[in-house]
């Protein structure tokens, strides 16, 4: 027994002793990575001294003495903290997960060299100014330093997929900018629903299904305001017949808030400004909150890693935010192909264009792709899984030579209202609800982005024929005829995502909006403050209130209740403020009889494989619900699945019932437990091993679940998705508050950290306040920065000149 108890004790100290070496090892993997943020390091391509300053949270305040050393100190500050990020991203916009992944991820990679990100990308750097292109090379250099001084300290996710890091260059930068384009702007999706939905149901359903965004809801620039621009150039067009019916089938989630207080409105005497975009919630966050001082440039905000300058923040001059501005850039054109690689256009016949592709396949050869276009753009059938359908070509603003990164250099740079415009006039895509400020005290909203003219009847809604040439675009909307407007008689400007113009407006920008009830709210709430503060703003984008939880609420809380369950169920719902916070069961239990009431109308007439692609745009259709719901014997009630005849009041006791069954199957017997925050979660996934499948790498990846406030029409949006359940993938990826009497009280938050390494304290640091609509200081002037300083690093030339080869 003795031997036995020695043999077991000695066999615990070595156990432990390989632990503690094992645990070394995973220790100094993981760290070793980091990035240094303290000290002196000598760099090759500075051509003089950078300091690196950080605060508690590790954002970074760069100084240099010339623009080349800020933007390559950019870079360099970026690739520390957010290599993986900005590697994954470059080999999603170009189409090369396969080389990592092998044959799952072709078909994505296929779609991506069919929209043609990349060489889009190559069509930008020919038309930008060589200032905007000695950015991006700085820029560039600032990456590749960083590379080349960590070749054998890359984060854990290189080494796990054996990827090593090709130089970076400009043109990696300008397709992640196409990218985000992409990502903002679906409209050929729902063009393709709409023609989907008008051959399933006919006109008259259809016309009914998607009715217009009215004028009467909330215009971000109303025509009593004026703001149309100059419209020497407009010419009106009369609408078609069917498609100018069908005008509204907005995006869901990919939104924003944005707004901007005068002086007149505010305790202070000068404006206030508060921006949240809202995007896809991952680990890392798509942004990182960096200040850039040196040469011309005195700015700080919020930057896309792998993408130089500030997109949204301030000057010491003036602020500015953002929101999609639903701007309908993209058209299908339905093409006429014979056997022998021609098209028909305009009574001849074209041979196609022929893009050969190769992409790598990890494991495998290489898999070759032709992309064939026409005058209108690349025919994107395979990418919609319509191989069998008719040929369909995209024609899509951001596939045009644009200069969106000059516009983001001059807007770093621009003093007022005049130069904040100039700057804007060359953006490109994604088209853009831009908000304004300057310490002078003027407010302005402008919308900024490349729109197609279209021809006469066209409504840009559903696929065109393009045999004729009677539909192509007639040109652009000019910069000048842009809604635009400052220093409103009302003192504020509002924007959310809402309808830019009245129908008046010569113009087409969009038909796809999303609703208007975050735009209503926040402007009835700034309405009701006569002199707002900086709390008044975190009060606004921390407001949970559901408009249409209002006009629905009535039809449940009628409902006659067949059980004890029921009945508890809808005293929480009878009693409940209409507010999304993470306590309340009224909220679970309203959200998840909504959810079913929605599918339960329009389900038996759409069928299961078509409602399974409209779901994700079926909240947008609220607005048509809440009309439907005072109309109780609406055919759409009636379910066709059955021999009776059902009302509104039928499917809204039905709905109830499958509710609650689901609801206390998830959450247990007690409806007073059935809260919010137990469904509304949210776990940040990171790419692209948070979703794998693999549960150790998930676990290990991923950050632990956080219960959020908000839905989908609060200003405070957080969308949930109807699976997994109802757990959070969209919703505010950043908040911003800026103070134009005192830009040191402007506030911030990211909706993670601002480095995305493995344990790193700055990976998931800002998520507890981000999910608690908490804030931290915005530090801008150098007083502030050095008294909240936490890290200071200094970037010293090393002697060996700039580093050759970063320009495309």
């Amino acid at each position: 027994m003795k031997r036995l108890r020695r043999a077991l004790k000695t066999a615990s100290v070595a156990l432990l002793i390989v632990v503690a070496i094992l645990a070394a090892v995973a220790f100094w993997l993981i760290r070793r990575p980091w990035p240094q943020t303290a000290g002196t390091l000598a760099v090759a391509g500075l051509t003089a001294p950078v300091e690196v300053i950080r605060d508690a949270w590790g954002v970074p305040q760069i100084y240099a003495a010339g623009e080349h050393d800020l933007l390559f100190a950019q870079g360099y500050t970026h690739a520390g903290d957010r290599l993986w990020q900005m590697e994954y991203g470059r080999h999603v916009s170009g189409g090369t997960l396969s080389s990592l992944f092998g044959p799952a991820t072709l078909d994505f990679d296929r779609a991506m060299r069919i929209f043609g990100i990349r060489r889009a990308a190559l069509r930008d750097w020919e038309v930008l100014e060589p200032g905007t292109r000695a950015v991006l090379t700085a820029y560039a250099e600032g990456v590749n330093a960083y590379l080349a001084g960590h070749r054998g300290r890359l984060p854990l996710e290189f080494a796990i997929l054996g990827v090593r890091p090709v130089p970076w260059t400009p043109i990696d930068s300008l397709a992640w900018a196409k990218m985000v384009a992409l990502l903002l702007g679906q409209n050929h999706e729902i063009e393709l629903m709409r023609a989907r939905l008008i051959a399933r149901l006919g006109e008259a359903a259809a016309r009914q299904l998607l009715t217009p965004y009215a004028d009467s809801d909330t215009l971000i620039v109303s025509p009593e305001a004026g703001g149309y621009g100059s419209l020497r150039d407009a010419r009106p067009r009369p609408a078609g017949a069917l498609l100018s019916a069908l005008l509204s089938a907005p995006s869901l989630s990919l939104g924003s808030n944005n707004w901007v207080v005068h002086g007149s409105r505010t305790a202070s005497g000068k404006p206030l400004l508060a921006n949240d975009t809202h995007l896809g919630l991952g680990m890392p966050s798509e942004w990182y909150e960096n200040g850039l001082h040196g040469g011309r440039f005195d700015v700080v905000g919020l930057s896309f890693p792998g993408v130089p300058l500030v997109l949204l923040g301030h000057n010491r001059r003036i602020a500015w935010g953002i929101s999609n501005m639903c701007g309908d850039g993209q058209d299908l054109y339905l093409e006429t192909l014979n056997g022998r690689g021609q098209y028909r256009y305009r009574g001849e016949w074209r041979d196609l264009q022929v893009i050969h592709e190769s992409i790598a396949v990890k494991g495998r050869p290489p898999a070759a792709l032709d992309v064939l276009a026409t005058v209108h753009g690349p025919i994107i059938n395979e990418t919609a899984n319509l191989k069998n359908a008719q040929p369909m070509a995209l024609r899509w603003t951001a596939l045009e030579a644009t200069r969106l990164l000059d516009a983001v250099l001059h807007l770093d740079m621009a003093a007022d209202w005049v130069a904040f415009r100039s700057a804007l006039s060359t953006w490109g895509a994604p088209s853009l609800n831009f908000v304004y400020a300057d310490v002078d005290g003027n407010i302005g909203y402008q919308a900024a982005g490349l729109l197609p003219v279209r021809a006469a009847g066209d409504q840009g809604m559903v696929p065109v024929p393009g045999e004729s040439g009677e539909h192509d675009w007639r040109g652009w909307i000019p910069f000048a005829a842009m809604p635009s407007l400052a220093n409103p008689a009302a003192g504020f400007l509002v924007t959310a995502n809402n309808k830019v113009v009245a129908d008046n407006y010569p113009y087409l920008i969009a038909h796809d909006y999303a609703d208007p009830y975050r735009a209503r709210r926040i402007t009835d709430l700034l309405a009701a403050i006569p002199k707002a503060t900086v709390a008044d703003m975190e009060r606004i984008q921390a407001d949970t209130y559901s408009a249409p939880a209002a006009a629905l609420c009535p039809y449940l809380a009628a409902v006659h209740p067949a059980n004890r369950l029921e009945e508890q169920a809808l005293g929480l719902v009878r009693g409940w403020d209409l507010r999304f916070e993470t306590a309340s069961a009224g909220a679970a239990i309203y959200y998840a009889w909504y959810s079913r009431l929605l599918e339960d109308i329009v389900g038996d007439e759409l069928g299961p494989d078509l409602m399974r692609d409209f779901r994700p745009i079926l909240r947008a259709q609220t607005p048509m619900f809440l009309r439907l719901m005072a109309e109780p014997r609406n055919r759409w009630f009636d379910d066709r699945r059955t021999p009776r005849i059902e009302t509104r009041d039928d499917i809204v006791r039905r709905s109830f019932t499958t509710a609650v069954r689901w609801l206390s199957r998830r959450l247990g017997g007690d409806p007073a437990e059935w809260t919010w925050g137990r469904l509304h979660t949210i776990q940040f996934a990171h790419q692209p091993f948070g979703q794998s499948g693999i549960a150790p790498l998930e676990r290990l990846f991923n950050s632990r679940t956080f219960e959020v406030p908000g839905e989908v029409f609060t200003v405070n949006g957080e969308s949930p998705v109807l699976t997994r359940p109802f757990t959070v993938g969209v919703g505010v990826s950043q908040r911003l508050i800026v103070d134009l009497a005192d830009l040191s009280r402007s506030l911030a938050i990211n909706s993670t950290g601002q480095n995305a390494q493995l344990f790193h304290p700055h990976r998931e640091d800002q998520i507890p306040l981000w999910s608690r609509n908490e804030y931290r200081p915005m530090l801008f002037s150098r007083a502030a920065v050095e008294e909240g300083a936490r890290e200071r690093l200094r970037l010293m030339p090393s002697g060996a000149g700039r580093e050759a080869g970063s320009a495309p």
